[in-house]
């Protein structure tokens, strides 16, 4: 028979019993008749039913986080990350070389020494990539027969776009690869040494150089 446990939860009893009263007659030992067979199998739509409903609710909460979550994560990427965090640009800062012996300090101030070759970049912040205007630029080199002398060295200033443009014989060198030495020297920043190799028949170049924040 169909009857209620103690915990609430409906339990069959003699399912046989229930499926062979079609005509209404209660069975041997009775005590259910048709009637309370109908009333059985309410109770069983009715568990179905709550049951359905059940499921239909939990899986539409589910998606519901799911899609909740799947638009956090939209307007977390679309703002550039998490709420209140700062980002900032990043440049790989250019890594300092040796200094030249040849180095001069305060090379004169001027950008055209020669011609055949054309040296240019652009000076950047490693703090926040912004560029660096007005910066002095020295630029000095071997001249044609690969001797340094004071003709092929120069400092030029960086335009409002931190750019710098340089202007020279193509370098000389009396061992390895020709090669174009650059500094730079900004308050707040480690002076920079770096070496441009130009290419054997080019007539331009370009090396752009991050500086490194001091701490």
């Amino acid at each position: 028979m169909i009857g209620v446990g103690a915990t609430g939860h409906y339990r069959m009893g003699s399912l046989s019993a229930i499926r062979s009263r079609t005509d209404g007659a209660s069975p041997a030992g009775g005590g259910v008749g048709g009637t309370d067979v109908g009333k059985g199998h309410g109770v069983i739509r009715i568990m179905r039913a709550r049951s359905r409903r059940s499921w239909i609710g939990y899986l539409g909460g589910r998606i519901g986080a799911a899609l909740a979550a799947c638009a956090v994560a939209a307007l977390t990427a679309w703002s550039g990350g998490p709420a209140g965090a700062a980002t900032a640009p990043k440049c790989p800062v250019t890594s300092t070389g040796y200094m030249d012996p040849n180095y001069t300090p305060n090379p004169p101030l001027r950008s055209h020494v020669g011609n055949g070759f054309v040296l240019m970049g652009v000076i950047r912040s490693g703090i926040d990539c912004a560029v660096l205007p007005r910066v002095r630029v020295e630029i000095w080199h071997a001249g044609p027969t690969g001797v340094y002398d004071a003709i092929h060295r120069g400092t030029v200033i960086t335009d409002g776009g931190g750019r710098y443009r340089f202007e020279t014989d193509f370098p000389g060198s009396s061992f390895g690869q020709p090669h174009i030495h650059v500094r730079v020297a900004v308050p707040g920043f480690k002076p920079t040494v770096a070496v441009f190799l130009p290419k054997p028949g080019t007539k331009t170049g370009e090396l752009d150089i991050v500086l490194e924040p001091e701490v």
